[in-house]
């Protein structure tokens, strides 16, 4: 009997970049696919740059954030996208060895200038993060919170009216309505991140951010999320970060898609799903890699 081994040899061959090969891939990617600008922005970035100490983590992005849109921003873990959120309202500065450079304009002002306050910025512009985040106190008291701080009630029943008003615009208030002075961490998970949006719009933001808001809930809480996504639109200019291509095809109307730290492509989310221009866009879409 022969010993001879037909079988074909495998192609070990990577389809992702390695360590040594990020640098020239970088350096490849050129100029961004897509229109990066739109009319009227409710905010734009511009030749960002940023920093972690000595690393760079975003290389020369320009995008626009339009009112009345949802765009999310996709890509692989570590490309820059959460990187890129957290600047827009000014979250990086809570790290020391993070630097921002470039512009980024809120209604044409410079929200990195030396007269912008921080604080007053992240009342404006809101941010929902990945995981949901109550303050241990009353539903009533955590969506009263940020009122309260930016004086934006005259009397208790201006408050009163916010609070409720604003678990009705995060489509919470009938479930929790009986139980305003429960503690906001008995609610569950896609109630409790229901009950930071309606924290968020509390605050009468303009723009509002949500970094992977749905990572850590159900299908059926994240039905729920995406549901309210597409209502708040129509108030609110909105950027979510997601690893989930699926719920960005469902709840946004552009997509930006990220790859070692550069914007990539960015355009219609029907397009970039349908018809991608980059080849990159098309490998992570279809599972090459990410």
């Amino acid at each position: 009997m022969s010993k001879e081994n037909n079988v074909p040899a495998l192609d070990l061959e990577p389809d992702t970049p390695t360590e040594q090969t990020i640098e020239e891939i970088v350096a490849s990617l050129g100029d961004t696919v897509g229109e990066t600008r739109v009319d009227n922005p409710k905010m734009s970035v511009s030749n960002v740059d940023v920093f972690y100490a000595e690393k760079q983590a975003i290389f020369g992005v320009d995008l626009d954030i339009a009112n009345n849109e949802v765009i999310s921003m996709i890509g692989p873990s570590g490309c820059g996208k959460s990187t890129l959120l957290r600047c827009l309202n000014r979250m990086n500065d809570t790290i020391p060895i993070c630097r921002v450079t470039g512009e980024i304009t809120l209604d044409g002002e410079g929200i990195y200038s030396k007269e912008t306050d921080p604080v007053l910025l992240r009342a404006r512009v809101g941010m929902v993060f990945q995981k949901p985040n109550p303050f241990p106190k009353s539903i009533y008291e955590n969506v009263a919170y940020g009122p309260r701080l930016h004086g934006l009630n005259r009397n208790k029943a201006d408050l009163d009216d916010i609070v409720v008003n604003s678990l009705r615009k995060a489509g919470i208030y009938e479930e929790v309505k009986n139980r305003l002075d429960d503690a906001g961490t008995s609610l569950s998970g896609g109630q409790q991140q229901r009950l930071c949006i309606a924290r968020t719009i509390a605050c009468s933001p303009e723009v509002i951010l949500m970094d992977e808001p749905c990572s850590a809930l159900d299908p059926i809480a994240t039905a729920k999320i995406e549901e309210l996504i597409d209502e708040l639109r129509e108030n609110y200019a909105i950027a979510i970060v997601t690893h989930s291509m699926q719920q960005a095809a469902r709840v946004s109307q552009r997509t930006a898609y990220f790859h070692l730290g550069k914007l990539v492509e960015v355009g219609d989310t029907d397009t970039i799903f349908t018809n991608p221009r980059h080849e990159l866009t098309e490998n992570y879409i279809t599972g090459r890699f990410g």
